[in-house]
């Protein structure tokens, strides 16, 4: 019998997973630091993590037709709806707890607009904030909030 793919991995994922996904660079160290960060005032437990390079991370970008290859985004995935860059970073920062949420005003900022502040962080965030050897191991105590 053959092992079931990431695809299919998943898919059951997202009929189990409650809560929008966050797919992020697991070995860049501002998207680390972003994730604790939503670990942090995410009280109610609503985000579940995946790192694009990981299976459910390809497997979720393949869904949507995003490049592999793009890893320079923050990607969020909420049913059969996905946002990338500044519109993900917003939206997240919408549903996490207070003072996050006072963010979301900056949607009135065009996206072209905001998404040039947004790669020009994402250009040079190796440099500033430097590349992990690795992706990040969950703590146990988030490790049922992370897809393979």
């Amino acid at each position: 019998m053959n092992p079931p793919d990431a695809m299919s991995a998943v898919a059951r994922d997202s009929r189990t997973v409650e809560g929008p996904i966050v797919l992020y660079d697991g070995v860049c160290g501002l998207c680390d630091r972003s994730v604790q960060l939503i670990l942090r005032n995410d009280r109610r437990g609503r985000f579940r993590f995946a790192a694009l390079q990981s299976g459910a991370g390809r497997a979720l970008l393949e869904k949507f037709h995003l490049s592999p290859q793009a890893l320079d985004s923050v990607v969020l995935v909420e049913g059969d709806r996905v946002w990338r860059k500044s519109r993900a970073a917003l939206r997240i920062a919408r549903r996490m707890d207070a003072p996050w949420p006072l963010l979301w005003p900056l949607m009135i900022v065009p996206r072209p607009v905001a998404d040039l502040f947004y790669d020009l962080l994402a250009k040079n965030r190796y440099r500033i904030f430097g590349k992990l050897d690795a992706c990040m191991i969950p703590p146990p105590e988030v490790r049922a909030r992370f897809l393979d």
